[in-house]
Order: C-alpha cells, then sequence, then structure tokens
C-alpha cells in the first residue's frame, strides 16, 4: 500500500477514487507545525537555527498519518505545487522522521490541476523535495518572525495603542497612508471646458474646444468664468466647417490569463470580492477540479489547453475569431516567477460551474482564459477637427468604432477609473461638412486628487513595486484591516490615525525597512533563495545585522523623547499653516500655551503646554482639525451623596467615560451611544454597575446586570445573555432576566450572546484593555479582546502573570490576524471537522 498526503479532504477523496485500490489518500489539513510563539524560536547566533512545534489541533491527523505511515510502502507527499505546499511536504516528512514511521520510498509529485489525467501523470514523474524551495521557505518564515518578535515589543514600548508591525504589512500600510497623504496636500485648481453639442445627417456628437485666438487650448487652459463665457459666444458666433478628418486603424489584443494578482484585481472591479474572499473561492474551485493552481505568477497555459481553448472558440464563433497562431504570454510583473501555469479551467467545454460567487468566478476564469486565445479586436480610431474662417478658433470630436470585435465579444477587462470620450460613435464627415451646432457649453471643474486605492489598485500596486508575494497579499490586506489601521468605505482604503502614527513612528525610526525598494530588494534574495541561487542563512544574516542593532538604539530611547521626534515628524500635518499666518501650535483654549504631541495610556493625542491650568486636548486625528476630537477638559456633573467625590464626565482614547475620584482609587465606567442626555443620576447608575436583580429560583446564585466590551448583558452562574439597550440594564425584572437566560442557553450559548467565565483576570494591557486568560475548545487561552494566544501546555492558567500575558499576546499578534481569519489556505474541512482550527495561511 502506497501513503499519499494532501492539504485537504476535499482534494483526498476525489485524489483516492483516480488512484484506485493499492493507494490510502490522508489529509494533513494544511500546515502541521509552525515556529511557537516565544522568544528563541529562530536562533540567530546558532544559523537561524529554527524550533518548531506541532499544531495542537493537528494531534489526530498526524497521527492517523503515522499510524498508516509505518505499514506503507512508500509515502507519496502530493501537496500544493508552490514554496508553501513544498513546505507542508517537508514538515510531514520531518514529523513522520522523528517518530521513526517515515517510509524509505519517499517521493513528492506535484500537478496543476486535480483532473485525472494530471494526477496520473504526477504519480508516473515522482521527484524528491526542492531543497531549494524548502530554504526560502523558512528563510520567509525566519524574517517574518524576527521582524514581528522584534519590531512589534519596540511599538508597544514607544508608541502605546500600536498593535504590531510586518515586512509587508507596515509597507501595504504606507502605500495607504502616503496616498492619504497626497490627498491632504492637494490643492484644486479651476478650470472650464467650453463644448459643443452638434449634429450632421441626424447624428450627434460632442466636440470640444482646442483653440481660441489662435492659441492651443488645454484642459487647464481656461481658468476663469469670464474667459470661458468669452470663449463660449465666440464658438456660438462661428462658422465651423469639418478642415480634416483622420482615420486610423486600431488593434487590441487580449490580455493573459489570470495569475494570482490579475485575478483578485479583476474579481475586486467586476464581482465586488475581497482578496481573501476571492482566494476562498478559487481555492474551492481548485480543490473540486474546475480550475488550475490558483497561486500562480505564470500567463502562459500548457500546449493541451490551448489547444482545447481554440477548439472551443471555433465551435461558438466562426473561424475569424481563432489567431493564425496560438497566443504567447511572457510576465510583466517585477520579480515573478513562472513555475505554474496561468489560471485556467480545466475543461473548456465547460462554460459555467458551480453557484452563486463559486459560479461568478468560475466564468470570470473561463472567459479570461478563453479570451487569451482569441482574434484581437480592430478598431478605428476618428479625430474630426473643426474651425472657423479665420483659422483662430478649432474644435475636436474623436470617437471611435469597432470593426471586428474579436475577444471583445466574449471578454473586457475592467478598469479601476472609467471615462473615455473615444469610445463615442462619430457620424460619417468630411473635409467642408458644416455640422449644425444645436448647443455650446462653458463647464467650470476642479482638479481632483489621486483617488484612495481600491483592493484592486493597491493590489496592482504592491505587485508593480515588488513588494510580497501576489499569493500572501490577500492576507496581508487583512491584517491592516484587522489591526484597525485602515478602514474600507465604498470599497476604498482610508487611513486610520492608528495606521498614521505607527507609519510615521516607522519612517522616522525605520525608514529603510518600510521603504519600496529595500522591501521589493529583499523579495529578489528570497526569490533567489528558491532558485537555487543564494545561500538562505547569508540572506538572514545581512539583514539581522543592521535590523537588529537599529532596535535596540530605539528601545534606548525614552517614550517622551519618541514622543517628540514625532511631533516634528508630524508637524506639517498636526499643525498646518494656517490661511491667516498666525501660530497654527496656538492653544485656541488659553491661548498662550503651545500645542503638542502627547504619548499617553491610550495612545498619542495634542494637548496644550500650560496642563494642568490649562485642559484642552485633542485626539490625534484629521490634518489642521483643530477642534476635532477637542476637549477643553472634565466636566463635573456633580458630586456623589454617598462618598462625597466629583463625578466627572471625561474623555478618553474609546471615548467619553466617567470617572468618580481620583488615582488608582478612582471608579470609571464607559458612555454607552444610547445613554442620551448625561446627568448626575444616570451617571451614578453606571459607576453602580453591576446590578444585582436578584437570586435565580433554580440555582439561588445571583443574577446580575451589566455593560461589557460587547454591550449590555446579563450574567447568572458564568452563562450570560445579551440585552436589547442601556435601559434594559436598570430594568429588566426576574421573569424577564430567567427567560432571556433560559434562550441564551438554549439558542446554542455564545451565538446567542452567551460567554464564559474567565480563568483568571490578569488587569490591563498598555491600551487599558483587560487580559484575562479563558478556556477554550482546544486549551486555555489569554485574551485582551482583540488577539488570542494559546497558552503552553506545561503552563498552569491559573498561574499565568500578566507580564506573561503581554508576551504571548505580543508574539500571537507578530504573526498576524487570527488563524480563524487566515483564508488563503484553510483546507475544506468535512462539516464535522468544522470547528477545528483552519490551517496556517501562506507566508
Amino acid at each position: 500500500m502506497k501513503l499519499v498526503v494532501v492539504e485537504s479532504p476535499a482534494k483526498a477523496k476525489t485524489i483516492e477514487k483516480y488512484l484506485g485500490p493499492g493507494y490510502r489518500v490522508l489529509a494533513s489539513y494544511g500546515h502541521v507545525r509552525d515556529l511557537p510563539a516565544k522568544d528563541g524560536s529562530v536562533n540567530p547566533d546558532d544559523g537561524f537555527a529554527m524550533e518548531w512545534e506541532n499544531y495542537a489541533d493537528k494531534a489526530r491527523q498526524l497521527k492517523a498519518i503515522a499510524d498508516e505511515a509505518k505499514g506503507a510502502d512508500a509515502l507519496i507527499l502530493a501537496t500544493d505545487p508552490d514554496r508553501e505546499g513544498e513546505a507542508i511536504s517537508w514538515h510531514v516528512q520531518e514529523v513522520l522522521a522523528k517518530r521513526k514511521a517515515l517510509p524509505k520510498d519517499t517521493q513528492r509529485v506535484t500537478f496543476n490541476a486535480i483532473t485525472k489525467a494530471a494526477v496520473l501523470k504526477a504519480m508516473a514523474e515522482p521527484r524528491a523535495l526542492d531543497e531549494d524551495l524548502i530554504d526560502a521557505y523558512r528563510a520567509r518564515r525566519a524574517l517574518d518572525y524576527l521582524v514581528g518578535f522584534t519590531l512589534s515589543p519596540v511599538l508597544w514600548r514607544k508608541l502605546p495603542g500600536a498593535k504590531s508591525a510586518g515586512r509587508v504589512q507596515s509597507v501595504a500600510l504606507r502605500l495607504v497612508v502616503d496616498r492619504e497623504r497626497e490627498i491632504e496636500a492637494f490643492r484644486a485648481q479651476e478650470y472650464w471646458s467650453v463644448t459643443a453639442d452638434m449634429e450632421h445627417d441626424g447624428v450627434g456628437f460632442v466636440s470640444r474646444l482646442v483653440k481660441w485666438k489662435g492659441d492651443k487650448i488645454d484642459r487647464l487652459t481656461i481658468g476663469k468664468e469670464g474667459d470661458a463665457l468669452a470663449a463660449k459666444a465666440d464658438v456660438e458666433a462661428a462658422r465651423l466647417s469639418v478642415v480634416s478628418v483622420e482615420t486610423k486603424p486600431l488593434t487590441r489584443n487580449p490580455p493573459p490569463p489570470f495569475t494570482t494578482s490579475t485575478l483578485q484585481q479583476e474579481a475586486a472591479r467586476k464581482l465586488g470580492f475581497s482578496a481573501s474572499h476571492t482566494m476562498r473561492v478559487a481555492q474551492n474551485l481548485y480543490e473540486d477540479g474546475l480550475i488550475t493552481y490558483m497561486r500562480t505568477d505564470g500567463v502562459q497555459m500548457d500546449e493541451s489547453a490551448i489547444s482545447a481553448a481554440r477548439l472551443a472558440i471555433a465551435e461558438r464563433y466562426d473561424g475569424g475569431y481563432v489567431p493564425d497562431k496560438p497566443r504567447i504570454y511572457q510576465t510583466k510583473a517585477k520579480n515573478a516567477q513562472e513555475a505554474h501555469e496561468a489560471i485556467r479551467p480545466t475543461d473548456f467545454s465547460r462554460e459555467k460551474a458551480g453557484s452563486d460567487d463559486h459560479a461568478r468566478l468560475y466564468e470570470l476564469v473561463f472567459k479570461r482564459a478563453t479570451a487569451s486565445q482569441m482574434a484581437s479586436a480592430r478598431l478605428e480610431r476618428t479625430t474630426v477637427d473643426l474651425a472657423d474662417g479665420t483659422g483662430q478658433l478649432g474644435l475636436r470630436a474623436t470617437g471611435q468604432v469597432v470593426l471586428f470585435p474579436g475577444y471583445l465579444a466574449l471578454y473586457e477587462e475592467g478598469r479601476d477609473d472609467e471615462g473615455d470620450e473615444d469610445s463615442r460613435r462619430l457620424p460619417r464627415l468630411k473635409e467642408g461638412d458644416s455640422p449644425a451646432v444645436k448647443q455650446v457649453k462653458a463647464e467650470q471643474h476642479f482638479t481632483q486628487p489621486p483617488p484612495r486605492y481600491s483592493e484592486a489598485s493597491l493590489v496592482k500596486k504592491m505587485e508593480e513595486l515588488g513588494i510580497g508575494r501576489p499569493s500572501t497579499y490577500a492576507s496581508i490586506l487583512q491584517t491592516i484591516k484587522d489591526r484597525e489601521y485602515v478602514r474600507i468605505e465604498k470599497n476604498r482604503f482610508f487611513a486610520e490615525e492608528s495606521g498614521r502614527l505607527v507609519t510615521a513612528f516607522l519612517e522616522r525610526f525605520f525608514e529603510k525597512y518600510v521603504s519600496f525598494d529595500f522591501t521589493a530588494g529583499l523579495e529578489e534574495e528570497l526569490d533567489d533563495i528558491s532558485g537555487g541561487r543564494a545561500q538562505w542563512q547569508t540572506v538572514l544574516e545581512a539583514f539581522w545585522k543592521d535590523f537588529k542593532p537599529k532596535t535596540a538604539e530605539v528601545m534606548e530611547q525614552k517614550p517622551s523623547e519618541v514622543t517628540a521626534e514625532l511631533d516634528k515628524f508630524l508637524a506639517p500635518f498636526l499643525f498646518p499653516e494656517k490661511a491667516d499666518g498666525t501660530d497654527p501650535r496656538l492653544c485656541p483654549n488659553c491661548g498662550q500655551g503651545q500645542l503638542a504631541l502627547r504619548g499617553g495610556r491610550f495612545g498619542a493625542f495634542i494637548a496644550c503646554s500650560n496642563y494642568p491650568e490649562c485642559k484642552y486636548t485633542r485626539r490625534f486625528a484629521q490634518a489642521g482639525a483643530a477642534n476635532d476630537g477637542a476637549d477643553a477638559g472634565p466636566e463635573t456633573l456633580g458630586t456623589d451623596p454617598d462618598t462625597g467625590l466629583p463625578v466627572e464626565r471625561k474623555a478618553g482614547r474609546f471615548g467619553p467615560y466617567i470617572q468618580l475620584g481620583e488615582g488608582k482609587e478612582a471608579k470609571r465606567a464607559s458612555i454607552p451611544k444610547d445613554a442620551g442626555e448625561l446627568t448626575l443620576e444616570l451617571a451614578l447608575k453606571l459607576l453602580s454597575l453591576p446590578r444585582t436583580i436578584g437570586p435565580h429560583p433554580e440555582t439561588g446564585k445571583d443574577i446580575t446586570a451589566s455593560i461589557g466590551r460587547y454591550g449590555p448583558y446579563l450574567a447568572h452562574d458564568g452563562k450570560y445573555a445579551r440585552l436589547q439597550s442601556t435601559t434594559d440594564v436598570f430594568e429588566t425584572g426576574m421573569n424577564a432576566a430567567v427567560v432571556k437566560l433560559a434562550e441564551a442557553a438554549a439558542g446554542g450559548g455564545r451565538r446567542q450572546g452567551a460567554s464564559r467565565e474567565p480563568i483568571a483576570v490578569l488587569g490591563a494591557n498598555p491600551e487599558g484593555a483587560e487580559v484575562k486568560v479563558m478556556e477554550g475548545r482546544f486549551g486555555p487561552y489569554v485574551t485582551d479582546g482583540t488577539t488570542n494566544a494559546t497558552l503552553p501546555k506545561a503552563k498552569d492558567p491559573k498561574g499565568l502573570t500578566l507580564d506573561e500575558a503581554l508576551v504571548l499576546l505580543a508574539e500571537r499578534a507578530a504573526k498576524g490576524p487570527a488563524k480563524g481569519k487566515k483564508p488563503a489556505r484553510k483546507a475544506a474541512a468535512p462539516k464535522k471537522a468544522a470547528a477545528k482550527k483552519p490551517a496556517k495561511k501562506k507566508a
């Protein structure tokens, strides 16, 4: 019996059917081990030796593979055909070797599509593991670990409120922030256009003014309304005739089949898919045997696929749509590796497959791949020049006609910014014709700032710059969203203030490591490793030699020194010059103090130098928005009758809150958004929470109502239920509380608002969030509400300290989003295993 190991159970079932008797196919469910989130997992002093740890949730899969391997005649590693797939095969081999279960005959096979022909062909052509690809994987994994694990702690200590930094993540974020700066620095310029609606032989068309008073008119030439109206009057008074008609033939060639990057871009434009969703759906289509492997830089299809595509075109259209020779494509992307085919359907006779999003993405892949082998489109571009009798006034009309659609009959590539006057149709005109002028328009315009990035345009920019690998773009974009460094509005990326602050910090103190050229150059070195042209430890040594001392240098600086440097660096953004020439740093509250950037427990903010006499503050917000988020100081609501202490309303990083007393003993409570008018009575109620409703009639244990991180809730004996509003917290009675708790328990616990009681509450992290130890499905873990980190097996959950917890959370955050948010390499587990931890994402 031969044991075959693949990544997903969906593939395992299909491939076992193809291979028949004598083969046993098992799934690893993605990666089986990784670098543990602890100091020392990569040791630069020992040749960058790595300490790997098996995933706890993969124990059953590994045992099943090992048990089968002990009795197998041969082991065939058939994971995905890329660097990450090679790494998974290597990990499986290493684990089996340690367990003394590795068969003597161990082979590696790859197939670009899960079809019977492709699988059987691969089985007949086994090879050894590709050590160069494995070295490239180790280099990338070590780099990402060292950057995240070394740089993120610097951020936490020197920039309160920052969450993490990453080798590629931070550079992608810089692109978004740079575009935000461009938009803010942009100054709109007024300009006017003069156009004429004209008609000839019953066909209307539009011409624009290109010459006035003998001078050439460009887009920005006419900048005032008076000039525009004068030009309009001249056009209305002129007798215009055609002085030239120029017709040029145009040929448009089809785009190549999809690569990972272009698939993500086009799915974003045409289907509205995020990069991560595109990769999830494409993974499913691949595992179902419908398309070829979806992580590729290659733009070429194999000869059999080209023949199949040409046959499909001939059957659907006439012979004119099939070019004389097959089309051959070469990639233009920086740092591209063309080890694999482009993304294409496995069967060109199948125009549709799947349902919903799967059907839509399959159709996109099918049309693009088929169109890539179709004939070019032939068009005719016509330019008509009109002038008055003096030659001092001229207008121009342009348009194009499709003479033969070619590939356009099936597919046209989308664009990020639409609008092209050349696509207009023109009537047939000749010299001497005098079209009728129906209406002349003078219209005001303003130049527009560069558009914010969409997912498609950001992916395109990253690929152009050679930043990261296309297979990682989905997870990179998801990470900066999850870190709340950016937000998405109308499918565009907006930089959040936290993202701007982190980017400024990195640009000021780690400029080299967030530069586009350096990042692209490092990608080239990593590609050299995978191509056998460089040694992986040498590349890491060169990086670490400069990076480690730089982080140590910044770590030695005091937070106040870091803040002062950022204050200077960000001055043009935080304190832009005012139109009236007054001091942009002058405090608007006291009129004497100077505003400056300050670092606080909950992040950076702007404050007056006359503190505490002047308590003016404003959050680190939009450029020049001097009063946006401003807070002139706490507002006293009254005095607590029981303690005699003042009750104040204050502004914090996470919004307004109430405080009773001062110092460490002060009580605080957030102000809910639905609280309405804040009075002393309401403030005291909020400060008194949790409210005890009474003992549960069945258990005798108290039911309480309170407001937590996720809103108002009921609590009883470790069980929780949501409440609808703040009012419910104070008005819900015993009968209603018992019913709600019962409904929450019957409705599936946490899905209806239930939670679990923490094993231990350790305190607050530097951002002020509560850190606690919880019991999870796969064992105890520590959480701050944003990041979850599994506890080491040997660690007693009740003995964990806050410092130890913060280190675990830091390490987990440095690795990127939680595994449940990593769709790029998520194995298609069967329904019974749906709750299992998904496979590790690609590096």
